[in-house]
């Protein structure tokens, strides 16, 4: 068993050499990867563009905003990079559209809008200042999304099966949903307050499955990831 390709693993390391080290020690186990703000911050780009080059597809959750102008023309020059197939901005009908015009038409970099966070909880949404709960603030989001022209979503995977409700109502059969908090049952749940299995995700709607720790922490962590994959065969 090798790869699946709706699996993303977080590259969340402080560089390049501790994000080599674990694709090496992944090998053929995984073939999607994910590169947030801690890889950003050192050498994310230049890791990209060669891991794109070795045949990788690769997610940038960079989680775009600013004013439309600004993401724009960060997602022009990320599309022009070539070193990207998903690239995050936040769900807000601004954001979302300028993104969507700063690919200029290429569809081979998807546009994926940040619903809510995994992390956060209805509490936590109040504490902010929201009068809406997580999963009416999430619907919302997901309409936006479809109104942009956006790809796809990032929601939990207790919102997937939303997210795919709504986009088949759209008649956009297409729309990615990604999940991050995916936890299989035998890892712990960390800081993710909606975590669902690897194959609740899938049942529940979501086209691909971010999981990083129960991977990346597991001692063996190619052995933990075709563990994953041996379950989303099975869903």
């Amino acid at each position: 068993m090798t790869a699946d390709p709706r699996l993303i693993l977080p590259l969340d390391v402080p560089g390049r050499a501790e994000a080599e080290h674990m694709i090496e020690r992944l090998g053929d186990a995984v073939s999607f990867y994910k590169i947030g703000f801690q890889l950003l911050a050192s050498d994310g780009m230049a890791l990209a563009r060669d891991l794109k080059g070795a045949g990788y597809s690769l997610f940038l959750d960079w989680k775009l905003l600013d004013i439309g102008a600004t993401v724009e023309k960060a997602t022009a020059a990320i599309v022009a990079s070539g070193a990207c197939d998903f690239l995050t901005v936040h769900a807000e009908p601004q954001t979302l559209k300028a993104a969507v015009r700063g690919r200029a038409g290429d569809k081979t970099v998807k546009i994926l809008g940040v619903t809510v966070l995994t992390s956060l909880t209805d509490a936590d949404l109040a504490e902010i200042g929201y009068g809406l709960g997580v999963e009416a603030l999430v619907e919302r989001r997901i309409g936006q999304c479809l109104e942009a022209g956006a790809d796809g979503v990032i929601a939990s995977p207790q919102e997937a099966a939303l997210a795919r409700r709504m986009a088949r109502a759209a008649g956009r059969p297409d729309f990615l949903v990604v999940t991050p908090g995916v936890r299989p049952d035998w890892a712990g749940k960390d800081d993710q307050a909606r975590a669902v299995t690897p194959s609740g995700a899938l049942k529940a709607g979501a086209s691909h499955l971010v999981c990083g720790r129960p991977i990346t922490a597991a001692a063996d962590p190619r052995a933990a990831a075709l563990r994953i994959v041996e379950e989303m065969a099975g869903a």
